[in-house]
């Protein structure tokens, strides 16, 4: 006969736990997050943070006066994680939806522009035969992408990659003209590149019980908005796959680094850690700390010791700090350099290509654009311009044209991860 251990007290838990002490590296949207979640435990929590401010790609520019979202400017509905996270922060009155006005999509081959067609997931549409997808693929990438309809479900499987299950089921038009643009302006990437499970949930098993792709795009959309019948006010927006925050996504970061604050956590910034090892059952962390504003320098020729101060200056200290577990939260190539020690086997393995992406953030005296004569926004067929998307973010966004008054805002983004393939004519 066994005894089954008694589980531990709730005190003693928080007494472990506040026993620990975690380094973040870190202090993008991730690596707060999950100082939040150490913190909340009752462990001793340190967020390092190499760029004067928090935030990562989730950061703020403020143009003649008015603030707005420099990097990410909302979250995805999908799950509702994000969503709760901001109620939990208090956050709740913010939430904001895009304003009516699908985009539209630009360098399409022999046609130019025209509406991003409606009812689709990631591009991919229910019914090939509308005559907002014909009008962008033809009558020969139509009838090709009804093939998926006739196609016996036994060659299905199991597809990872978004780009070439598309492909295989739909035919090269629909992902090039229509799924591509979508992938590159959201993600960042190739559809090729692009795992379904992690971009479309569920689209893999409703494909399998289903049949088709479109039949399955159908499925998906009809049990979606069942579950917005009953949801709240603004999950009832056609299309609103996003939310936003009034005053910016950044509104989001200051709300997690005060409540940071309020757990005991403490927050650095100007701190980057060039590596870590391990000692034990503990870990030592190397970073360098980016110098004070100010030093002293006393008894010395002011022209000398203004010198001095220069040179200090310009010079950061090396500090080492334990812990006894670290969260790397930082882009791969970062992470690789920080863990080389620990993890020797990075050095002989290849990283990923990370996309070189640029966001022009334009505030213009253009009353010609207060019509929204491309809704709320451009994508781009890969291969036809140079920029990736456009975003009208006073047509977009309530908060941005009130903010804007009488001028408008726009976003140009650039670059993608890859060379995707050119779009056929």
């Amino acid at each position: 006969m066994t005894t089954q251990p008694s589980p531990a007290e709730p005190s003693d838990l928080a007494a472990r736990a506040a026993e620990k002490h975690v380094v973040v590296v870190g202090g993008g949207i991730g690596g707060l997050v999950a100082a939040r979640e150490c913190a909340k435990v009752g462990m001793r929590v340190t967020v390092l943070e190499a760029a004067d401010v928090l935030g990562g790609a989730i950061r703020r520019v403020d143009l003649d006066g008015i603030t707005v979202d420099a990097g990410a400017e909302s979250y995805a509905t999908r799950g509702g994680l994000v969503r709760a996270l901001v109620e939990e922060l208090d956050l709740a009155d913010r939430i904001v939806v895009p304003q009516a006005g699908g985009a539209w999509l630009a360098g399409i081959p022999g046609v130019g522009a025209a509406p991003l067609p409606a009812g689709g997931i990631l591009g991919i549409p229910a019914n090939p035969f509308q005559d907002d997808v014909r009008r962008i693929i033809g009558w020969s990438g139509v009838w090709r992408a009804y093939l998926d309809r006739v196609r016996p479900p036994l060659t299905i499987g199991h597809q990872l990659s978004l780009g070439k299950l598309v492909a295989s089921r739909m035919g090269a038009k629909v992902r090039d003209r229509l799924v591509a643009p979508v992938t590159t302006g959201v993600y960042s990437a190739s559809p090729d590149d692009i795992d379904i499970d992690v971009a479309a949930p569920g689209l893999n098993a409703a494909l399998t019980r289903v049949g088709s792709l479109s039949g399955a795009v159908q499925a998906l959309r009809d049990a979606a908005a069942a579950k917005a019948t009953d949801g709240p006010a603004e999950a009832k927006t056609p299309g609103a796959a996003v939310e936003g925050l009034a005053g910016g996504m950044s509104t989001l970061i200051d709300a997690l680094s005060d409540d940071l604050t309020k757990l005991g956590a403490e927050v650095r910034t100007g701190v980057r850690v060039r590596g870590l090892r391990a000692v034990g059952d503990t870990w030592s962390i190397e970073m360098e700390v980016a110098p004070g504003e100010t030093v002293a320098v006393d008894d010395v020729d002011p022209v000398i010791a203004e010198r001095i101060v220069e040179d200090l200056a310009a010079e950061p200290t090396v500090e080492e700090m334990a812990a006894d577990a670290v969260i790397v939260a930082t882009p791969e190539a970062v992470a690789r350099e920080i863990l080389a020690v620990a993890v020797p086997a990075l050095r002989w393995t290849e990283a990923a290509a990370s996309p070189e992406i640029e966001i022009v953030t334009l505030l213009l005296d253009a009353p010609g654009l207060a019509t929204a004569p491309r809704g709320t926004g451009v994508l781009t067929v890969p291969g036809s311009h140079t920029a990736k998307a456009l975003t009208h973010s006073t047509a977009k966004w309530g908060w941005v044209r009130d903010a804007a008054g009488d001028r408008q805002i726009v976003r140009v983004s650039f670059g993608a991860q890859g060379s995707l393939r050119r779009p056929q004519g």
